[in-house]
C-alpha cells in the first residue's frame, strides 16, 4: 500500500524484548548536530494506538505526534494470545490504547495485564475504551472520507478526495478501517496537539502510511494472489458448499504435510510474515537440514506420527476452566500429553546444538509426567465412554467403590425385596417387581388390573400411588422407602462424588497449564519444520544462503515449484540480479515462451528462502530484500474506483527511502510507464 503525506517515511525502531537483532543490515543516516540541538527543544513525540481484534484477525493504527502522521497496519492474522500485538507495543511504546468497549475477551484480558505491568518504562499505557459504536464500518468510512487533511488540495472535488484516499488506505481491510475511525474519533476528542487552540482548528494529520514491524518482508494481498502462495477453492463435496472452501494449488497447498491443526495455523502464519531475521531463517533450515539426511529419515517419520496426537489443548484447558468437559477430551489430552513425553525422549536424543531439539529437551518438564499418571491412574475410559460421563478407576475412592458394589448387586437384591412384597399384596395381583430409578428412589411396580379403569382404582391399602407408565402402576411402600432411608439415591451420589473427584483433577491440569501451551507451541513448530523437510525431499529443494551485501538475488537452475508439478518437462532458468549484473531485468519473448513464469519464479523463491524454507534451484542467495511486490496481471476491481496504472502506481510508490531493497516482478508492458511516473514522483 502507498504512503503518501508530507513528511519522510517513519524509521522503526530497534527489536522488541527477546527478538534476534541479527538481520539485512540498513544504511543508518549520520545525524546532522544542528538537527539534534532542535530536538532536544522539542517536546517528547506521543505515539496513540488504536487496536481491534475478532476472529484470528489483528487491525491497528496509531497516530504519531513526531510527524503528524497516522501510521496503519492491514489486518493481519494473530494468535489468542496476541503476539503480533505484543510485538507492535514494544516496538512502538504508544502513550494510549484505544479499543472498543465491545470486546473480545482474549483482548480484554491482554489488556488487562498491560495496565498491571509495573516494570514498563516509562510508565504504562493509558487503556481507553471508547463506545463500540464509535468503531462501526459505515461510519469508520464517513469520518476517514470527510477528515480534513493539510496534504489534499482545497480544489479536489469530493469525488477525486474519495479516489485519492482509495489510493491510500485499505478500505477492504475492514478491522483496519474500523481502527483509523475509532483512532480519529479519539483525537478529535482529545485534541491531540491542540488543546490550547480554537475548537475549530482540527488535529494536523500530513499523510497515512503503512506501518510494518522490524524484520517483516512487506507483501501485499495481490502477490498473494498472483503468485498462488494461497488459493481457495470451492470444496467438491456437496455436503461442505456452505461450510467454506479447500486450499487449491498453491504454494501454501503443496508445503503444507502437517499433522497437527496448530502446525498448520503456524505454517500459514508464517507465509504472512516472512522475515528477514537472518537468525530465526537459520535456525529454521538447520532443523530441516537436519532431517534431510538420510539417517534421520527414521527418526522424522517417529515424530511425525507423535505430532499427529497433540491436539487442541488450549480449548480442553478452556473448556475446564468452564467445566464443560467431555470423555473425549480427557482421552484427547492423555493422548497429547503421552506424545508431548514420546517427543521429548525422542529429542533428548538428538543433537542439542539445535535450538528446537534443546527447547524440547528443556521445556517439556516432568509435569507432563505428573498430568499423564494422573489421568491414567484416575480416569476410567472405558466406563466413561460406556456411560458417557467421566467415572474414575476403581481403588481410588473406597466410598464410590462401596457405593458401586451396592449398586451392582441390587438386581439380585431387589428381587428377594419383590417376592416378600408379593406375599402381602392382594391375590388377585399375579406379579410385582420392585425397581430402581435415579432422582426418585426404590419404587413397587404392579401390573395394571382389568378392574382398575378409574384413578380411584389404583388405590391400595398400604400403598402411596406415584404415578402410571407403560400399563403399570408404580407405588412407595414401607420397604420401598426403608431402602431410599438406607441406600439413599445411589446412582447420583456415586456421579457427585465422580464429579468432585474430575474437578479436583482439573485443577490439577489447569495448575500446569504452561507447560502444556509450550508444547503446543513447539510441537506445531516441529510439525511445520518436518513438513517444509519432507517437500524438500520430495522435490528436490535445496538450502538457501542468505547475503546482506547483495542487493538482489542469485538463483541458478531455479525451478517454479507449481508449475514443474504441472508440466511433463520443465526447464530450469537461473536469474542474477543485483551488482554488476544490474537490478532491473527487462525480459522478452513470444506468446507462452515463459516470461511469466520465470518473473513468479523469481518471486515465489525469494519468498521460500524469506519463509525459512528450502527453495527449487540448485543453489539460491538471497540478499537485502524488505518487501516483494508483483503486478504481472491486473486484478481492478470496481468497488476501489482505480485505474489499472494508478493500482501500478499505488504499489510502486511504497518505497519511502532510496536506501529500500524490493524485489519487484512488473510486465513489460506496463514497465516503461510506470518507471517514467515514479522517476517524476522521486524527483
Amino acid at each position: 500500500m502507498a504512503s503518501v503525506g508530507a513528511t519522510p517515511g517513519r524509521t522503526p525502531q530497534g527489536p522488541g524484548p527477546g527478538e534476534a537483532s541479527a538481520s539485512f543490515p540498513s544504511p543508518a543516516p549520520v545525524p546532522d548536530p544542528r538537527e539534534a540541538e532542535e530536538e532536544e527543544e522539542e517536546e517528547p513525540a506521543e505515539i496513540h494506538l488504536c487496536v481491534l481484534w475478532n476472529s484470528g484477525y489483528l487491525g491497528l493504527a496509531y497516530y504519531d505526534t513526531s510527524d503528524s502522521t497516522i501510521y496503519f497496519m492491514p489486518d493481519a492474522p494473530d494468535h489468542e494470545s496476541l503476539r503480533l500485538l505484543q510485538r507492535v507495543l514494544d516496538e512502538i511504546d504508544p502513550q494510549s490504547v484505544v479499543t472498543s468497549a465491545k470486546q473480545d475477551e482474549n483482548m480484554t484480558r491482554f489488556l488487562g495485564k498491560l495496565a498491571s505491568q509495573e516494570h514498563r518504562e516509562p510508565k504504562r499505557p493509558e487503556i481507553i475504551y471508547l463506545p463500540s459504536v464509535d468503531f462501526g464500518l459505515e461510519i469508520s468510512k464517513q469520518r476517514l472520507l470527510s477528515g480534513n487533511y493539510s496534504f489534499i488540495p482545497d480544489s479536489m472535488t469530493a469525488t477525486e478526495k474519495i479516489l485519492f484516499l482509495s489510493s491510500i488506505i485499505p478500505f477492504d481491510c475492514l478491522l483496519t478501517v474500523r481502527a483509523l475511525g475509532g483512532l480519529l474519533k479519539f483525537m478529535g476528542r482529545r485534541r491531540i496537539g491542540v488543546e490550547l487552540e480554537d475548537y475549530n482548528v482540527s488535529v494536523p494529520i500530513l499523510g497515512f502510511k503503512k506501518f510494518v514491524l522490524t524484520h517483516l518482508v512487506s507483501i501485499d494481498q495481490d502477490t498473494y494472489s498472483v503468485l498462488q502462495i494461497f488459493k481457495s477453492e470451492p470444496h467438491p463435496s456437496v455436503y461442505k458448499v456452505a461450510s467454506g472452501l479447500k486450499e487449491g494449488l498453491s504454494l501454501f497447498g503443496i508445503l503444507n504435510r502437517c499433522r497437527c491443526k496448530w502446525g498448520e495455523k503456524l505454517l500459514r502464519l508464517w507465509f504472512t510474515r516472512p522475515t528477514q531475521d537472518l537468525g530465526e531463517l537459520n535456525s529454521r533450515l538447520d532443523v530441516i537440514q537436519f532431517f534431510l539426511l538420510p539417517q534421520n529419515l527414521d527418526m522424522a517419520q517417529m515424530l511425525h506420527r507423535l505430532l499427529g496426537h497433540i491436539k487442541n489443548v488450549p480449548l480442553i484447558l478452556k473448556r475446564m476452566k468452564l467445566s464443560h468437559t467431555k470423555v473425549s477430551d480427557w482421552q484427547v489430552l492423555y493422548k497429547t500429553v503421552y506424545s508431548a513425553l514420546g517427543l521429548r525422549g525422542a529429542c533428548r536424543s538428538l543433537p542439542q546444538s539445535i535450538q528446537l531439539f534443546r527447547d524440547i529437551a528443556q521445556e517439556f518438564s516432568d509435569d507432563l509426567h505428573h498430568i499423564a499418571s494422573l489421568i491414567g491412574k484416575v480416569v476410567d475410559f472405558e466406563g466413561s465412554l460406556a456411560e458417557n460421563r467421566f467415572t474414575v478407576l476403581p481403588n481410588i475412592d473406597p466410598e464410590i467403590d462401596e457405593k458401586k458394589r451396592r449398586l451392582t448387586g441390587l438386581p439380585s437384591f431387589l428381587t428377594e425385596v419383590a417376592r416378600k412384597e408379593l406375599e402381602n399384596l392382594d391375590p388377585r395381583i399375579p406379579s410385582c417387581s420392585v425397581i430402581y430409578i435415579p432422582l426418585i428412589g426404590f419404587l413397587l411396580c404392579i401390573p395394571r388390573l382389568p378392574s382398575m379403569v378409574e384413578t380411584n382404582d389404583f388405590e391400595i391399602e398400604g400403598l402411596d400411588f406415584m404415578f402410571l407408565s407403560e400399563e403399570k402402576l408404580h407405588y412407595r411402600s414401607a420397604r420401598t422407602k426403608e431402602l431410599d432411608a438406607l441406600l439413599g439415591d445411589l446412582h447420583c451420589d456415586i456421579r457427585d462424588q465422580e464429579t468432585l473427584l474430575m474437578y479436583q483433577l482439573q485443577c490439577q491440569v489447569l495448575a500446569r497449564a504452561a507447560v502444556l501451551t509450550r508444547v503446543l507451541d513447539l510441537a506445531s513448530r516441529l510439525d511445520v519444520l518436518l513438513a517444509l523437510a519432507s517437500a524438500a525431499r520430495d522435490y528436490g529443494y535445496s538450502r538457501p544462503h542468505y547475503s546482506a551485501r547483495l542487493l538482489g538475488v542469485r538463483i541458478q537452475n531455479g525451478r517454479h515449484p507449481l508449475m514443474e508439478l504441472c508440466a511433463r518437462t520443465f526447464v530450469p532458468n537461473s536469474t542474477e540480479c543485483g551488482g554488476y549484473k544490474g537490478r532491473v531485468k527487462v525480459i522478452t519473448g513470444p506468446n507462452s515462451s515463459g516470461k511469466s513464469i520465470y518473473l513468479k519464479q523469481v518471486g515465489l523463491i525469494t519468498f521460500m528462502a524469506l519463509v525459512g524454507s528450502f527453495v527449487p534451484a540448485e543453489e539460491a542467495e538471497i540478499g537485502a530484500v524488505d518487501a516483494i511486490f508483483t503486478r504481472i496481471h491486473s486484478c481492478e476491481s470496481i468497488s476501489l474506483g482505480l485505474s489499472t496504472f494508478m493500482i501500478d502506481l499505488n504499489q510502486g510508490q511504497g518505497a519511502p527511502s532510496s536506501e529500500t531493497r524490493r524485489i519487484s516482478t512488473t510486465n513489460l508492458y506496463r514497465s516503461l510507464a510506470l518507471c517514467e511516473a515514479l522517476l517524476a514522483m522521486k524527483g
